[in-house]
């Protein structure tokens, strides 16, 4: 049967929703546990669980290529996810955590010279509209966090879009299992954050009900099917379409927030929500509208 052609757009709504609610769950978390310690238990778990599936399931389990999967996890577990609570370490919790999804910005920059992916027509005006909102919602020149913390942030962000970049390559270079590619780089990136919270961490966990559900929430959707689906719509579509796709997280974010924890959106932050509302239905109609004349041109 014929994979669905809007089976890689279903993959980054879901992604979106998942990781956007997560910020609503670790708010909650970190009340009871060091964010390190946190961060370790959630991608070695989630690997874990990954890679559990992959025997059951008798699919193959090997690396490929140990060094390529080795940089993969460094670079988008433990760089990516240690720069992120640095950030929210010097900087406000909320808004300075948002900076990291302008990782789409970096993603399209290197896309272009690295996998020769460019920027055409339409899609431009997805990328103004969706980074203009973002931008609205972020709000910057309210943003109440120190220089280095909105750096570290950035620096997450882009972190991120290298990983991505990475993936793509990496995929091209060897024949690896998706779900086991996943799996082993949160394993082998969770190593050095479990040694920096073995170290580090302070506090003992305090393994209250709501800890213990927002890491299975972590453990489960937001780490071990999330990367999956993050990995699978990087493979499927072009690497700039899919950093735009992750736009709708923060979205979600907000809108949760507003929800469950009574954090309305103020002023700029709902024309912001508009504007990236619009720009994900560009980048929709945009890609399932060539996806169409593909098929038209080999049917």
């Amino acid at each position: 049967m014929r994979e669905s052609r809007l089976a890689p757009l279903l993959a980054l709504a879901v992604l979106s929703l998942v990781w956007g609610y997560n910020w609503v769950v670790m708010k909650q978390a970190v009340r009871y546990a060091d964010p390190v310690a946190f961060s370790a238990m959630r991608s070695f778990f989630g690997g874990l669980v990954l890679l559990v599936i992959v025997l059951l399931t008798k699919r193959p389990a090997g690396m490929g290529w140990f060094a390529g999967v080795l940089v993969l996890g460094l670079v988008q577990t433990t760089l990516f996810v240690t720069l992120s609570i640095w950030a929210l370490l010097y900087g406000g919790a909320g808004k300075t955590a948002v900076l990291v999804y302008t990782m789409p910005v970096w993603l399209m920059l290197l896309a272009w010279p690295v996998l020769g992916e460019k920027i055409r027509g339409v899609q431009w005006f997805a990328v103004l509209f969706a980074l203009g909102g973002l931008g609205l919602v972020i709000q910057p020149w309210k943003l109440q966090s120190t220089p280095i913390g909105a750096a570290l942030a950035l620096c997450a962000a882009l972190a991120w879009a290298v990983s991505g970049v990475w993936a793509k390559r990496l995929r091209r270079a060897v024949t690896i299992d998706l779900l086991a590619l996943t799996g082993w780089q949160l394993v082998l990136g969770s190593i050095p954050l479990i040694v920096v919270a073995l170290l580090m961490s302070e506090e003992p966990v305090k393994w209250h009900p709501v800890f213990v559900g927002a890491l299975a929430y972590n453990i489960g959707p937001a780490t071990a099917l999330a990367w999956l689906l993050w990995l699978y719509a990087l493979h499927k579509l072009p690497a700039a379409i899919a950093g735009i796709g992750t736009l709708m997280t923060p979205l979600v974010g907000v809108l949760s927030a507003w929800l469950q924890l009574g954090e309305e959106p103020q002023g700029w932050e709902k024309w912001g929500i508009l504007l990236i509302l619009l720009g994900l239905g560009i980048t929709v109609w945009e890609q399932v509208g060539r996806r169409e004349n593909q098929r038209r041109l080999t049917s």
